[in-house]
């Protein structure tokens, strides 16, 4: 073999070969695993852990937990209203059933000459008022507003409401006195007067003050200061609302509405 021949087999096996055609070279045949076996293997290893690491929460338990959580949450909304209401309930019943005003008491009814106690108000709705026959301008002021609240609640609800005036003047406030002085305003209107000390333990049960000295005697000229207040009671003897001078006939009549709806609907005090 010639020197040149020995070159030329040198740099032929120094490329590895490589098999050339003329206009292209053809590189060995190389061989590998499959392309498409190993991702798979590992799109299988990735999809295996991701479950090992979450478990078995997948769409169907997302669903379950999300209905859970909205059911928990309306029943929790539930029954925190059935507490407020409760709540609300006890309130009323507070309200009503502890007369923070009101009381037990014994007078004399001036028109039927007869004892009058805490046991008259049981079965009707009162509306009680304070004040003195020689009251010169509140007094009349009240009794007639309180007229007209009794008359538009029995055009509205029948006769069920009695008017009551209680005398805080009882040294010049006698029976015949009162009868004469309540005839100008409503016709059933009761008169009740008494001795001082029956008088005086009234006012102290619905938490009025008058200034009445305890020895006057009819003839002697004085006035008499006291609070200017009409009271609702409900059939049962409770007080319901304490109406001042500014308190409008509207807003009376609009508190019995509210405080009869409300009584209907507590039957086991009704008497």
């Amino acid at each position: 073999m010639s020197a040149r021949s020995g070159r030329q087999l040198s740099r032929l096996l120094s490329q590895k070969k490589r098999i050339c055609v003329p206009g292209r070279t053809i590189q060995p045949t190389r061989f590998f695993s499959t392309p498409s076996q190993q991702p798979s293997q590992e799109g299988g290893f990735q999809k295996a852990k991701d479950k090992a690491a979450v478990g078995v929460f997948d769409w169907k338990a997302a669903g379950l937990f999300i209905a859970t959580g909205i059911g928990l949450y309306f029943y929790f909304e539930h029954h925190k209203a059935q507490v407020q209401e409760q709540k609300r309930n006890e309130l009323k019943k507070l309200k009503y059933g502890k007369p923070f005003v009101g009381g037990p008491f014994n007078l004399l009814d001036a028109k039927a000459n007869t004892r009058f106690t805490q046991d008259n108000l049981l079965g009707k709705w009162s509306i009680i008022y304070f004040g003195f026959t020689n009251c010169p301008d509140v007094c009349p002021e009240e009794l007639d507003k309180m007229t007209e609240v009794v008359d538009r609640i029995e055009k509205s609800h029948g006769e069920m409401v009695q008017p009551i005036f209680i005398s805080c003047d009882p040294a010049r406030d006698t029976a015949d006195q009162l009868e004469k002085y309540l005839s100008d305003f409503h016709p059933r209107m009761v008169g009740l007067t008494g001795t001082y000390e029956e008088v005086k333990a009234t006012c102290k049960a619905y938490r009025v003050y008058f200034s009445t000295p305890p020895n006057a005697k009819p003839d002697d000229d004085y006035l008499v200061d006291h609070s200017i207040f009409f009271y609702l009671m409900d059939p049962a003897g409770n007080f319901i609302e304490a109406f001042g001078k500014t308190s409008t006939a509207d807003a009376v009549c609009l508190k019995f509405d509210e405080a009869f709806v409300d009584w209907k609907q507590r039957p086991q005090e009704r008497t």
